[in-house]
């Protein structure tokens, strides 16, 4: 059976802000006006960042999913903390690398898999303004070599 997936969002300064290591998948626990919201592609990933705690698990934060319309009481907090659904081999992963490391990890995109919502994560760490200035000029001289040819 072929995967059928649409991305819903991205977080498109991850690759700007950080540098990427090893990603993963995840599923994500949400509530039923939740996953409405990210089908209409209500989601937001800018100020989003992953918790990990080695006993209770992983969780999703900031991550802003607008309130569903037809909802109405019934609807959900836009920035409460999201369960990710992952391997506890994986969680325990993520809890060394952040623990162990000094990265984070942040989410990079929200996409449906076969009529799931999933969540694409990365462990990563910050550039400093030195190594964004440098990807800029990468990017202007690619741009310039495009333009001449």
């Amino acid at each position: 059976m072929p995967e059928h997936i649409k991305v819903v969002a991205t977080n498109r300064k991850a690759g700007f802000e950080y540098f990427l290591f090893e990603r993963f998948e995840a599923g994500l626990s949400l509530m039923g006006s939740e996953i409405k919201s990210i089908r209409a592609g209500q989601i937001s990933l800018a100020e989003a960042y992953v918790r990990v705690d080695d006993v209770k698990g992983a969780f999703l934060m900031e991550a802003h999913i607008a309130p569903y319309e037809q909802a109405n009481r019934f609807n959900h907090d836009p920035k409460r903390a999201r369960r990710l659904l992952l391997h506890k081999k994986e969680i325990h992963e993520l809890w060394d690398a952040v623990r162990l490391k000094g990265v984070t990890i942040i989410p990079i995109r929200v996409y449906l898999k076969n009529g799931r919502a999933k969540l694409e994560i990365a462990i990563a760490r910050g550039k400093k303004l030195h190594d964004k200035r440098e990807a800029i000029a990468r990017r202007d001289a690619e741009r310039e070599s495009e333009r001449d040819h």
